[in-house]
């Protein structure tokens, strides 16, 4: 089988160069696009949305949610995916990164449900989804932040509040892992 393309949205974050060495690393074809490109000019079976500085500058990524592929957001992303759809972001009690423990709700949650019943995470805080927006299910939390993990199954739509690609975040790619097996 061969592996789906799978393209890494920049939304200007610091470690959006990692998402794509991490899909690169698991032999995935993969390309990091501006947040500003065409929608119809992408060719992909699975879209990351980067993390990043502000929800002012996420270009067309809600043009990127009606591809019909599956979408991940992390951190901003996952923020936008929310904010979007209907639900709330609101500011976080913890803006500097640090190691969040994170529970895993939902074991069968194609994204992160193989890090049950918890992992280890390095996360920023400043913003948080505190409502997610309808249809999706929370599927991990901390005493940090209350959705630190949602997915849409439905509309193939997950997101995580903390970074899966840095050094820090422990079983990090796994998440990449399981999210090409999503696109496939």
């Amino acid at each position: 089988m061969s592996e789906p393309r799978i393209v890494v949205i920049d939304n200007h974050g610091q470690f959006t160069h990692l998402e794509g060495r991490a899909l690169r690393d698991l032999g995935v074809d993969t390309e990091i696009l501006d947040n500003d490109t065409d929608p119809g000019d992408i060719d992909a079976d699975g879209i990351v949305l980067s993390g990043g500085p502000s929800m002012d500058r996420v270009g067309r990524c809600a043009d990127y949610l009606e591809l019909d592929v599956p979408v991940f957001g992390i951190c901003l992303g996952l923020q936008f995916i929310a904010d979007e759809l209907g639900g709330r972001v609101e500011s976080g009690d913890y803006g500097g990164y640090a190691d969040v423990d994170v529970r895993i709700r939902e074991e069968d949650d194609p994204l992160v449900g193989s890090l049950a019943p918890e992992t280890r995470t390095w996360a920023s805080h400043a913003d948080e989804v505190v409502e997610p927006p309808e249809g999706f299910a929370v599927t991990a939390d901390s005493d940090v932040c209350g959705v630190e993990a949602m997915s849409d199954t439905d509309r193939d739509l997950y997101g995580v509040q903390w970074h899966p690609e840095v050094s820090h975040t422990e079983r990090g790619q796994e998440v990449f892992e399981n999210f090409v097996e999503i696109c496939r």
